[in-house]
């Protein structure tokens, strides 16, 4: 792949990615009391914390549609970079691709229904597909709680962040790995310049020194 195309299939990337850890960055002064504390969170701060919650899953239609729009820029940078790829860009594009995905999964299974449930305000009750479970279910179908719920969703904000920055990481060892390659290879042209130039000198007194006839 070109090196332009492969510089801007890099930038359709590292763009969403960095804008979905600015939004989760956003949430992290309400997961932090719930998650990282060792002091139990207040009434008080559920309450708020779930009134926010609301807020940001009854948005206008137009925000979640560009928070799909971007993540469609997200992939179609994957897709990119993964057509005809070498075999730098099958090892970190990949395993990138691979960790986006489960973000996406992270995102559709937990957090969206998550937000669902909080807005309806049923805990445990939320009606589910056959085979489904809910945030406010347990996989033996054993209903938990408000606050337990919430917890859910802070954890499911963290795990979404590391995995998002692990497709950094992974992109930032593709940047660092093409370079080195790139010098070594200079390194490897200039050596055998100097080479093939000393191999000049060697050769070119020989011919000179002919005895005429």
């Amino acid at each position: 792949m070109a090196q332009g195309a492969n510089s801007f299939a890099t930038f359709l990337i590292l763009c969403p990615t960095s804008f979905f850890l600015g939004i989760l960055f956003s949430f992290f002064p309400y997961d932090f009391p719930v998650l990282w504390t060792s002091a139990p969170a207040t009434a008080e701060f559920y309450t708020q914390l779930e009134t926010h919650l609301q807020f940001i899953h009854s948005a206008p239609p137009i925000v979640p549609r560009i928070l799909h729009i971007v993540i469609a820029v997200g992939l179609l940078g994957f897709f990119i970079k993964l057509y005809k790829p070498s075999e730098a860009n099958a090892l970190f594009d990949g395993a990138s691709l691979v960790l986006y995905l489960v973000g996406i999964t992270v995102y559709v299974a937990n957090i969206v229904k998550g937000l669902r449930v909080v807005s309806a305000g049923e805990y445990g009750q939320y009606e589910l597909v056959e085979g489904e479970t809910a945030v406010g279910t347990t996989s033996e179908g054993a209903v938990i709680g408000r606050e337990d719920s919430l917890r859910v969703l802070a954890a499911s904000n963290t795990i979404l962040a590391l995995v998002l920055v692990g497709v950094l990481v992974l992109q930032a060892g593709q940047w660092y790995a093409e370079r080195k390659e790139k010098e070594e290879m200079e390194k490897m042209n200039q050596e055998r310049g100097v080479k093939g130039r000393g191999n000049g000198r060697h050769t070119s007194p020989a011919g000179g020194g002919k005895k005429k006839q």
